[in-house]
């Protein structure tokens, strides 16, 4: 009997010890529960890039404040010339830029993932813009403006439509 109990005992003993070494490892170890980061890149040279390849005005913005972080940019010249440009917006929303010459219905359902037109309207720096909802993202999406030769620009995302107007009226064509 005796060496039974002395066999639990010494079980007691070595899990005690794994759990004290488990606890001193886990006190040493960092270890961060939040949110990591958000890594800002750099669009310039892919701007560029779209601006010599794309047979429209590529959309980018000027003058947002430093919270627009741009967090994903690429150019697919052989997709229908899709321009993509995505920020981290003030509050932790996400806000992205679209363009492409690819059959509107289906670029502004992509885009959007999934929203619908709405009967409201937006102007912004004169020009109009139309409100979608009911998808993964919000939108605002101009149709065939004047110079834009065949091209739709949708600005979508999470953000509020106050955000998304904000993105449309730093846009500047070039």
């Amino acid at each position: 009997m005796q060496g039974k109990q002395k066999s639990a005992r010494d079980m007691i003993l070595s899990l005690g010890l794994i759990v004290l070494a488990a606890g001193v490892i886990w006190i040493f170890i960092p270890h961060d529960d939040g949110e990591p980061p958000v890594e800002r890149v750099d669009y310039r040279v892919e701007l560029l890039t779209a601006q010599r390849a794309a047979p429209y005005p590529v959309a980018a913005p000027q003058g947002l404040s430093e919270d627009w972080k741009p967090t994903s940019v690429r150019f697919r010249g052989d997709e229908f010339d899709a321009w993509h440009l995505g920020f981290h917006a003030p509050g932790g929303e996400y806000v992205a830029i679209e363009q492409s010459t690819q059959k509107p219905s289906t670029f502004i359902d992509d885009a959007s993932q999934g929203a619908r037109a709405t009967e409201a309207t937006q102007e912004i720096g004169g020009r109009t813009w139309t409100r979608y909802t009911g998808g993964r993202y919000d939108a605002l999406v101009l149709h065939d403006a004047d110079g834009m030769e065949g091209a739709t620009t949708v600005v979508a995302g999470t953000g509020s439509f106050d955000q998304l107007g904000r993105m449309a009226a730093a846009l500047k064509l070039s």
